[in-house]
């Protein structure tokens, strides 16, 4: 019965907490986290299984099957994005207007659309504190990441001046998703 409700919780926190994990693990170690996670759980699941089929009680099982339909049907990632975006939401938007303003500056010698933020700003863009500006016209659109990724892989919340959609090409990113939140506001991601 422990080893079930251990197992149960650790997948269920795991699935809660891995955008936060996967930058201290980075996205190499990540899938030997779930691997060791969903192990365990596979096999206290066996064992209770065979518990319930010696009589021993079916208690165990029904929180690990619990716990599965929970995994399957209950949208952690876009749960855990909401939280960001509304929690940071005042912040990002201090920040882009001191992007717009001209306080802060491209500080990147690489890349002129590049701005590491200042160290009080850095837990609003994830996988190093980097945002990307593009200005188009009198347009302007900041990306902060959420997921950095490897290649162009990336995933990030897009503040537009215009309130225009990204599209692709935007930001170098092929993105498979696009989605507004809050006025001026969208959630990108590219593959």
């Amino acid at each position: 019965m422990i080893l079930s409700v251990v197992s149960s919780v650790m997948v269920v926190a795991l699935a809660f907490f891995q955008w936060h994990l996967v930058h201290i693990l980075t996205p190499f170690l990540m899938p030997f986290l779930w691997l060791m996670a969903g192990g365990f759980f596979l096999v206290t699941m066996i064992f209770s299984i065979i518990a319930v089929i010696k009589r021993q009680g079916w208690k165990p099982v029904l929180i690990q099957s619990l716990t599965i339909v929970f995994i399957i049907f209950f949208p952690f990632t876009k749960v855990v994005l909401n939280m960001d975006f509304e929690k940071k939401r005042a912040e990002r938007e201090t920040v882009v207007k001191q992007v717009q303003e001209g306080a802060i500056t491209s500080n990147a010698s690489y890349n002129d659309s590049l701005i590491h933020l200042p160290k009080r700003y850095e837990k609003l863009s994830s996988g190093g504190g980097d945002i990307l500006v593009e200005k188009k016209k009198q347009k302007w659109m900041v990306l902060f990441f959420t997921f950095r990724g490897i290649l162009d892989s990336f995933s990030g919340f897009v503040y537009s001046s215009s309130g225009e959609k990204p599209r692709t090409g935007d930001f170098g990113g092929d993105f498979i998703e696009i989605e507004q939140l809050y006025e001026h506001w969208y959630f990108v991601s590219s593959g």
